[in-house]
């Protein structure tokens, strides 16, 4: 592995993991009440689109973690549409 992947690797997973505690925050308790509806549907959006990106560069760092921050960020914005 090269510095570049090293440092991709790095800020996905610190950038995947800061995601992490907000959304489990979220599934156990299911408060949805501080939560933008059009913040997190543009991040969402953007995130997806980034997976994209990590996929026509066949960039695994940003693959994974996107793979994993779009999962987290559908559910929440599911649970936003279903709980308000």
């Amino acid at each position: 592995m090269n510095l570049i992947d090293w440092v991709g690797s790095v800020a996905a997973i610190l950038t995947t993991a800061s995601f992490i505690p907000q959304a489990w925050q979220t599934f156990r308790t299911r408060d949805v009440s501080g939560i933008s509806l059009g913040m997190y549907s543009l991040f969402t959006a953007g995130v997806a689109l980034w997976l994209v990106y990590g996929i026509l560069m066949e960039a695994w760092p940003i693959i994974i973690a996107n793979v994993i921050t779009t999962s987290l960020a559908l559910m929440i914005l599911v649970m936003k549409l279903r709980y308000r």
